[in-house]
């Protein structure tokens, strides 16, 4: 009885793990046409041993409906993380135009208007002076008077000052040792964005076709359900007809009445499992609540075999995967970025030139209203100890990034070569899992023939009976899974070698 419980209700929840990652919403494509819609998968009480309809239309492929490479295609271009990388990519690129500033000379202006307030500047007394002198032999004196000479003679007040004052500079060491840096820092780190962003649409892409599989699993999970809740009503109306001529007990009857309705439960959650994997893939691809989603393509198609060397396709991954291309940037940019800090342990060079409109002009005395213009060109080192210790801090910080970031770029390779080896080995296994799933449900299905005669002619007993149904409810389902396994692991597998890379 504990078998036959754990084998009816296992029909509806072995149909694999859902994982999807959604995208978005951007414009969706147009809805395929929706067809005729499916009859409804209906339930009863024990009571009724009418068997159900199997809903085959569940895994029928429609000329117009969905395929994995459509769901691909969808949920990469809707994908929210995809449009937050390329929004990343937009302040990256931002940042490479702010770089490239750097090579141009700093121009600044300053036009200023300063209003004085009024005084009397001091006056200058010259003291009296006498002088003798001597002309044409006749001797003589002069003498002066002292003078007292007003300050605003000698300095006019001008209340209204105006300045006009360009000034050119040239960073002349900063184009050695900073800015070329600081530049190709800003570049690498937009291209680790673009990098991020192609990592973001294959994701995306891969779920979605996950997403897609494990739908087409749980609706076929649903047609096992379906299978196995008529396998138990037949099952009780045998128990029902051998218990009416002796040939069973009434304790097989209510076994039987028991499996029959732990089989419907299995088949309500096959059914709520089916309709949560269909709101999956259409939230990865954005689909719109009125368009029909269809499966295109079933899983009785045969796929090629899998082969491989795993050295070839390790090296292949490594080569193809945008994270290791988005690590290789991040790292030459944190490279770039431990440069520039090196640069402040040493002086800073730079010319300059001015052009000055005044009037009053500073360089011109005595000053007048007029309006003067004057330049002036230069150059000047700078230094301060102070910034030679607070780069070395520096230094090591950027440093430090910068290795931090070659470190987890070997991380990232070495996960590479896991994922590589676990997914090629899932392919295989699921391949294997597809031929050994069919030979197990052509034994099943024969036992269950041999064991329900058996039980018909009262040579058989009712669990030997429950046995062999358990036995080909869980052989259908294995054969579902290692037919959506099998794809799922492929899907995976080029995902990991980066063959999904557009």
């Amino acid at each position: 009885m504990m078998r036959m419980k754990i084998a009816s209700a296992g029909s509806g929840v072995l149909v694999g793990t859902v994982f999807w990652v959604a995208g978005p919403g951007a414009q969706a494509q147009p809805p395929v046409p929706r067809p005729p819609a499916a009859q409804p998968v209906a339930t009863s009480t024990s009571e009724d041993t009418t068997p159900l309809s199997v809903p085959t239309d569940l895994l029928v492929a429609h000329p117009a409906g969905l395929t994995a490479d459509q769901v691909s295609t969808r949920a990469a271009g809707t994908s929210w993380s995809a449009k937050a990388s390329m929004e990343a990519i937009r302040g990256a690129a931002a940042r490479v135009d702010e770089a490239w500033t750097g090579f141009l000379p700093r121009l600044s202006g300053v036009a200023k208007y300063t209003r004085l307030s009024g005084f009397t500047p001091n006056s200058i007394t010259f003291p009296s002076t006498t002088a003798d002198f001597t002309l044409n032999g006749a001797m003589g004196t002069i003498t002066t008077m002292a003078q007292t000479i007003p300050g605003s003679a000698i300095a006019p007040i001008f209340l209204d000052n105006y300045l006009l004052q360009g000034t050119l500079t040239v960073p002349i060491s900063d184009y050695f040792l900073r800015i070329d840096q600081n530049y190709t820092s800003a570049t690498h780190s937009e291209e680790a964005a673009r990098w991020d962003m192609v990592a973001a649409r294959t994701t995306s892409g891969a779920n979605g076709q996950v997403a897609f599989y494990t739908w087409l699993r749980a609706r076929g999970a649903v047609i096992v359900a379906v299978q196995a809740v008529n396998d138990q009503r037949t099952h009780l109306r045998d128990a029902r007809n051998q218990f009416s001529v002796g040939n069973a007990s009434k304790a097989d009857v209510l076994r039987a009445e028991t499996a029959v309705a732990s089989a419907d439960l299995a088949l309500e959650r096959a059914k709520n499992l089916s309709d949560l994997s269909e709101k999956q893939v259409r939230v990865a691809i954005h689909a719109p609540d009125d368009e029909a989603l269809v499966p295109g393509e079933v899983l009785d198609t045969p796929l090629p075999p899998a082969q491989g060397n795993m050295q070839q396709m390790s090296l292949e991954a490594k080569s193809a995967r945008p994270e290791i291309k988005s690590a290789d940037a991040n790292a030459a940019a944190a490279r770039d970025q431990a440069a520039v800090a090196r640069a402040g342990r040493f002086p800073v060079i730079s010319g300059f030139a001015d052009g000055i409109v005044a009037s009053p002009h500073p360089r011109y005395f005595p000053a007048t209203t007029d309006v003067k213009a004057t330049w002036d060109l230069g150059a000047q080192l700078t230094w301060s100890p102070n910034d030679f210790l607070a780069a070395n801090g520096s230094v090591t910080d950027a440093e430090s990034r910068a290795a931090q970031t070659e470190a987890n770029k070997n991380v990232l390779r070495d996960n590479i070569d896991i994922e590589v080896t676990q997914d090629f080995q899932a392919v295989k296994e699921a391949d294997f899992a597809i031929e050994s799933s069919g030979r197990e449900l052509t034994s099943a299905e024969e036992a269950y023939r041999v064991a329900r005669e058996l039980f018909n002619n009262g040579r058989g007993t009712s669990t030997t009976l429950t046995d062999a149904e358990t036995d080909l409810t869980r052989a259908r389902l294995d054969l579902l899974n290692a037919k959506a396994d099998a794809r799922i692991a492929r899907i995976r597998l080029d995902h990991a070698l980066g063959r999904d890379v557009h």
